[in-house]
């Protein structure tokens, strides 16, 4: 009898609890970063593997779908509309319609900036209007492309260049290969060309040595990051120079010896295969594919990283976009549609996380395994 007894009073007096409005603490951080993760909203629904977002002046955001070609507008709470369909987009595995970005001065020149994968068997960057989206203007082809590692990510940077990232195609060869755009980041102008200050001489290269970088972003002090995919055992979160190596195909993960720079951040390729990325109040934000969750990275002074905090664990499926929007709110785009995941009926979705509106960032308690979150932080500097 007294073995009933107790559970019935532990019940009873977890009730009275609930009636005094006792709050039962939680056993993961609600806000990281400046967000409130507790109360994190579905936005948008139906959307067919999106792949990047760009935000209009009006605070309505641009989405690329990568099968479809197509360029969606969203807002949040509505139904998405097409506003565009990009033409010549070859869609295989993971190559098709990728990166978008808007012109800094899209209020009076409306130039969208997309790179796609194209029927003339490469990847390419082109802008356009929406107003003529089939009116293209191409300024940079003959990118290596291939049904993995597209590379894809384009943004502008705090200088007024814009950055794209490509993948080595598969070919592990071009990473290394400074008269190849494969596996590198690229700086060219507005217009395609080659601008100042590139480290290379007649070339739009401005790091190489990389496998697959999906994401880039730059902090307040105008610090350049980005994430890349590792082929079997890490993936990494760079910190970005101007004529950097970062060390593929000859090391993955941190090198040993040599003139490669370091990653900042690595993860096992299950935790991660991290692909957007997105830097607000001090924070980098990774959004992992394969590791369903988008991961926080804390930024030190000097660039290097804290201990990364998970969020959304396994909540949302596989997630490829990240972006902070004009609203204060970080935006989350899902990819469960794009043929490794496992769709529910609204995918693919944005999800949006509101500011926090009080209190401090908390740690989620550090996960079994070899480091604290199952991350190593490293040193950004070369070995």
């Amino acid at each position: 009898m007294r073995a009933r007894v107790v559970p019935a009073l532990v019940l009873t007096l977890l009730a009275n609890l609930l009636v005094l409005g006792a709050a039962v603490p939680r056993a993961y951080a609600q806000v990281v970063g400046g967000f409130d993760f507790a109360r994190a909203e579905v936005s948008v629904t139906g959307l067919q593997t999106p792949w990047a977002m760009a935000f209009l002046p009006d605070g309505a955001a641009l989405v690329s779908e990568r099968n479809t070609g197509r360029v969606m507008r969203v807002r949040p709470g509505q139904a998405a509309v097409q506003v565009a369909t990009v033409n010549g987009v070859s869609a295989s595995g993971e190559s098709g319609l990728l990166g978008l970005a808007l012109s800094p001065s899209y209020a009076q020149d409306g130039w969208v900036y997309a790179y796609f994968t194209s029927t003339g068997g490469d990847n390419r960057l082109v802008r356009f209007q929406l107003t003529a989206p089939q009116t293209q203007t191409v300024l940079l082809s003959g990118v290596p492309s291939a049904t993995i590692h597209d590379g894809g990510r384009i943004a502008f940077g705090p200088d007024g260049m814009l950055y794209v990232a490509t993948g080595d195609a598969g070919n592990t060869a071009n990473a290394q290969n400074l008269g190849s755009l494969g596996g590198k980041i690229l700086r060219v102008t507005p217009t395609g060309g080659i601008p100042a200050g590139n480290p290379f001489a007649s070339s739009r290269v401005w790091s190489y040595g990389h496998r697959n970088v999906q994401g880039l972003a730059w902090d307040e002090q105008g610090r350049m990051y980005a994430t890349e995919f590792g082929q079997n055992t890490w993936d990494e979160v760079n910190q970005i120079v101007a004529g950097g190596n970062y060390g593929w195909p000859t090391c993955e993960g941190t090198c040993s010896g040599g003139s490669f720079r370091n990653p900042i951040v690595t993860w096992t390729t299950a935790q991660a295969s991290p692909s957007g990325l997105a830097y607000a109040n001090g924070t980098l934000f990774a959004a992992a594919l394969r590791g369903q969750r988008l991961w926080a990275v804390p930024l030190t002074s000097g660039g290097g990283a804290g201990t990364p905090v998970a969020e959304f664990q396994s909540a949302y499926g596989r997630l490829r976009a990240v972006a902070a929007g004009p609203d204060g709110w970080l935006w989350v785009a899902t990819s469960n549609r794009d043929g490794r995941g496992v769709p529910v009926a609204q995918d693919d979705r944005i999800i949006r996380v509101p500011p926090a509106t009080g209190g401090t960032d908390t740690a989620r308690p550090s996960a079994p395994g070899p480091s604290a979150a199952g991350t190593t932080p490293t040193s950004a500097s070369p070995t």
